[in-house]
């Protein structure tokens, strides 16, 4: 189980709508369209990927903290459309106290509200409590964010509360950080079956 986590090995997630495999640098030539043409994507995002420069070094980072055994990114492919969609990862993984974070979590805008992140959801949060063993899985986001907010809440998650000027963004300015987590017994109970049904009846929000 969890304490057999094996960072090195190529963990590849998938269902009929979308897969994900691990982030690579040659992933550099399929994110550079959103790079260049959707700068917006990363408005609210700690890190950047809007220009070549930054789109390197968002790769660099994310491969090492996969290095460091703290991160492990996953570039997104959308099987319907046939393109790559954008990335998401586990990050601050915390193996002794079973818990992790998803995000860095972004999509092109023609794979926004299209169904996507759900499926990509219940890929990652079913390895994580199913797989891996972990007890808590955490979000966060801006609190001025409000999309990627609705967004979580529409997967399953509880807010927790409002970490206030909890870190400095980009462009400068302390960002409040929204807090949401979904909980091991939370997944079995209740969350997992609702998302899937959500899915299935192809509810986009």
């Amino acid at each position: 189980m969890i304490e057999n986590f094996d960072f090195t090995k190529d963990i590849i997630l998938e269902n009929d709508a979308v897969l994900l495999r691990p982030l690579e640098t040659f992933d550099f030539e399929n994110l550079l369209k959103f790079s260049l043409n959707e700068p917006e994507i990363w408005t609210y995002s700690f890190v950047h990927a809007a220009g070549e420069d930054s789109l390197k070094r968002y790769i660099e980072l994310a491969l090492e903290g996969r290095n460091n055994k703290t991160n492990y990114p996953f570039i997104v492919y959308d099987k319907i459309k046939k393109r790559y969609a954008g990335c998401t990862r586990f990050h601050m993984i915390d193996l002794p106290n079973q818990s992790l974070h998803i995000g860095y979590t972004w999509y092109g805008k023609d794979f926004q509200g299209t169904g996507l992140n759900k499926n990509c959801k219940l890929l990652l949060l079913s390895f994580a409590f199913e797989k891996m063993g972990i007890a808590r899985v955490e979000f966060r986001a801006d609190n001025k964010n409000q999309k990627s907010i609705a967004a979580m809440k529409s997967i399953g998650c509880t807010v927790e509360g409002v970490l206030r000027k909890e870190s400095l963004s980009p462009s400068g300015y302390r960002r409040d950080s929204v807090i949401l987590s979904i909980l091991r017994e939370e997944w079995e109970e209740s969350v997992k079956q609702e998302l899937i049904n959500k899915i299935n009846n192809k509810n986009t929000v």
